[in-house]
């Protein structure tokens, strides 16, 4: 090989190896300053909860796996109490508000309950599309895990606890 070729394919692979570093540690910066608004018109943004572990958990009425995982998360929430865990349940731009509405009626949450009517928040957290998913971010705000498809309780618990060195 000419060593003009082989600096030209080092420049290559080395600003690949830039994008895709890149791409990961853009992936792991979570929107801790995006404002959403709780069903009850409250204000809120994840930098709120600072030096606890926040769940932000994009659900549906419509899907059913969301509704299996509810009871989990509602269980867990109480069990370790808000000042470990600060659950953020993000209804999707999809959902219908008088079904988030006559869900909350029948099943009062113990967590803040937000509805990204416009799709907004779902794109400040890398364009969510499927229900659920879950993100968990430690008590500084960096991600801990995403997690696609339901969350049981016992994982929740594990790793809240995991994050606080419990």
């Amino acid at each position: 090989m000419k060593l003009g070729f082989k600096i030209a394919l080092s420049a290559v692979l080395i600003g690949a190896a830039a994008l895709v570093f890149n791409a990961f540690s853009a992936a792991e910066k979570m929107p801790l300053k995006q404002t959403m608004t709780t069903m009850a018109g409250k204000p809120i943004q994840i930098a709120d909860y600072q030096g606890k572990v926040v769940l932000v958990n994009f659900w549906a009425t419509s899907c059913t796996g969301c509704m299996a995982e509810m009871p989990g998360l509602v269980a867990a929430q109480n069990k370790l109490g808000k000042d470990k865990l600060v659950t953020i349940a993000v209804a999707m731009s999809y959902d219908n508000p008088t079904y988030i509405q006559n869900y909350l009626a029948k099943t009062p949450l113990p967590f803040e309950m937000v509805y990204d009517q416009s799709g907004e928040i779902a794109r400040a957290f890398g364009e969510v599309q499927l229900t659920p998913t879950s993100f968990l971010l430690d008590p500084k705000g960096r991600l801990i895990k995403k997690i696609v498809g339901e969350l049981s309780e016992q994982q929740l618990i594990d790793i809240v606890n995991q994050a606080h060195g419990a």
